[in-house]
């Protein structure tokens, strides 16, 4: 039995690997998606003796299966944003405490105080539908910052421009995460000189704008706000963590999170760091569903255990959050 404290209070890359083993051991028994999948590659329990030995689920499986490792009742379900028609995946919750643990102590981690931020929110495409995930963390992290000018903003511009200006103007810390297209459509309405403000953008044109190179984007949005680095925020609507970038696209996780980068080749070999490959991710806090998700991102790891995230497997859709074409 793992509790969510042994998640969330990992130290050391020994506790990790240790918890990580126990964490597989639980889903291979509770989830019968995942055991399937297991069994199919002709992997289990007992031939199971490394993290590197693992499975990983494809994250196409939560478009079609439910994938579980609970009896308890579902308290939420999110779901991912798809074009009109499109299937989208479905994550099912059954103590969403472990995702309220995770983005809390992971933005503390790499932010420090919420109360010490107002928190502006620029996500149309995202408060334009239900089920999301980020609006559920966002949510949270504006009531959290107990502060009056912290909200979401919908298409009222120029509301958000006065607040934003007026904000900074006063020396307030401020965090700014929006959706990618509308941090651009903002920037080109105005242009600002931001001295208190962190500008986080979570990925995603939503079929809005043309997709760009990160480099690009992020230097149009760097002179369009006036600072010297854009945050990223790197998750997903299968995840109940995400990691996060200070700037440059360079990403790294929280303790109970990492990621291996596998041979697109040969999806159960991976490569050596700094080598493009396709993106597996270890979630922890994923520990009533699947901890184990092999994603459709490009990326390289470091040998400092930071990641770049370089874009999709060909004709995978574009859909998530961090998912340009870099």
């Amino acid at each position: 039995m793992v509790t969510a404290q042994d998640i969330f209070t990992i130290s050391s890359k020994k506790e990790f690997e240790k918890i990580t083993l126990k964490v597989f051991r639980h889903q291979y028994d509770n989830n019968i998606v995942y055991r399937s999948f297991c069994d199919f590659l002709k992997k289990d329990k007992q031939n199971v003796k490394s993290v590197a030995a693992i499975p990983f689920l494809p994250i196409q499986f939560f478009k079609s299966h439910n994938v579980i490792s609970s009896k308890d009742p579902i308290q939420e379900t999110f779901t991912s944003s798809g074009t009109t028609g499109a299937i989208t995946s479905r994550h099912l919750i059954t103590d969403i405490s472990y995702y309220e643990q995770s983005f809390r102590m992971a933005f503390s981690q790499f932010y420090g105080n919420i109360e010490d931020y107002a928190v502006l929110a620029l996500l149309p495409s995202y408060l334009e539908r239900e089920g999301s995930s980020l609006i559920y963390m966002v949510e949270d992290l504006i009531e959290s910052s107990n502060n009056p000018e912290s909200g979401f903003h919908l298409h009222n511009y120029d509301e958000l421009i006065a607040k934003l200006t007026k904000l900074d103007k006063a020396g307030q810390n401020i965090l700014l995460i929006g959706v990618t297209y509308a941090l651009l459509d903002l920037a080109e309405k105005q242009s600002f000189d931001l001295r208190n403000t962190i500008i986080m953008e979570t990925g995603g044109m939503k079929g809005r704008r043309k997709e760009m190179i990160r480099e690009e984007l992020h230097n149009i949005l760097c002179i369009g706000f006036g600072v010297s680095k854009i945050h990223s925020e790197y998750g997903m609507t299968e995840l109940l963590s995400q990691a996060y970038s200070l700037g440059d696209g360079i990403f790294e996780c929280p303790p109970w999170m990492d990621i291996l980068i596998r041979d697109t080749e040969d999806a159960l070999t991976y490569v050596d760091y700094e080598k493009t490959g396709g993106i597996n991710v270890i979630d922890l806090a994923n520990y009533n569903s699947c901890s184990f998700i092999a994603t459709q991102d490009l990326g390289k790891k470091y040998t400092n255990q930071s990641f770049e995230v370089l874009g999709r497997f060909d004709n995978s859709d574009i859909r998530g959050c961090n998912l340009m074409v870099y």
